[in-house]
């Protein structure tokens, strides 16, 4: 009996020190940027899903936004074709850019949107191409159809989040060619959320967050300031892949999103975790103090 007690104070406990959070974060956007583990592993994917419910069901409006870069390989390999990278992003000629195209907004999307409604949510399936979202253009022609997104519209969007869905975005562009572009989902991520005027972006990925030492998990930075990335990349703590995931964070900030975080999806409700209590488990980023 007093163990059943001590795990309901608990319980109450974390529920209450979470009540600050979720009025502050009440009809606010948050997006979320899925991908790594967490795509992979069923459980954290079910984990995943069951956070961006209940979130949706305490008033926070969550957009999905997600990539899906293994699934696209194996589909390739099905098809006889290899996958090919270039400085660490996939040459995507136009028959790549169609098996993007049928892999993301297809078969990930959809299975997302299914799985989001089983668990009890609401959600509708997107992608870049619906409502004419992202207009793109090569990135860098020795990439193909890479994209590069030079304009934004997120009104269907918001039609979904004031109907009360989550929408779920996969990251495929157009052109005014009829062409199909592959896009970066941390990207596209940080393009939305700025569109949006999102109160927060959240990436989710298989690290801890930005690590003073990246042989010591214990140096997680939890709070780093826009201003004081240069120095940290100087310093090599910011090297690497971790690059082009950190302009992405600034580039969000830069485009109005108050915080950006990188946190483990590795870790169950690591969503919740972070934004839901005092002690958050990834690296934020803010404009500055």
């Amino acid at each position: 009996m007093d163990n059943n007690l001590n795990d309901k104070q608990i319980r109450a406990q974390v529920l209450a020190e979470a009540l600050p959070y979720i009025q502050d974060y009440n009809g606010k956007i948050v997006v979320i940027k899925y991908g790594g583990n967490a795509m992979i592993n069923e459980d954290l994917k079910r984990s995943v899903m069951h956070d961006i419910v209940l979130l949706n069901l305490i008033g926070v409006k969550v957009v999905l936004v997600h990539g899906g870069g293994p699934e696209i390989s194996e589909m390739l390999k099905k098809t006889g074709k290899e996958s090919v990278f270039i400085d660490g992003l996939r040459y995507t000629d136009k028959e790549t850019a169609e098996i993007v195209r049928m892999v993301l907004a297809g078969k990930i999307n959809k299975s997302l949107v299914d799985l989001i409604e089983h668990i009890g949510g609401r959600a509708v399936g997107l992608c870049g191409i619906d409502g004419h979202m992202m207009k793109c253009e090569m990135a860098d022609k020795k990439l193909g159809f890479v994209g590069k997104i030079t304009n934004i519209d997120t009104k269907i969007v918001t039609d979904a989040l004031d109907l009360g869905y989550i929408p779920v975005v996969s990251t495929v562009g157009y052109d005014d060619e009829g062409n199909i572009y592959n896009v970066n989902a941390d990207t596209a991520a940080a393009v939305i959320a700025g569109a949006l005027d999102a109160q927060s972006l959240i990436l989710m990925t298989d690290t801890k967050g930005v690590l003073r030492n990246k042989e010591d998990e214990s140096s997680l930075i939890d709070k780093i300031c826009v201003s004081d990335i240069p120095s940290l990349v100087k310093q090599g703590i910011i090297s690497g892949g971790m690059i082009p995931k950190i302009d992405c964070c600034k580039e969000a900030i830069r485009r109005g999103v108050e915080k950006v975080f990188i946190i483990d999806g590795r870790i169950a409700h690591s969503i919740l975790v972070e934004i839901l209590s005092d002690q958050g488990i990834g690296t934020m980023f803010v404009k500055g103090d």
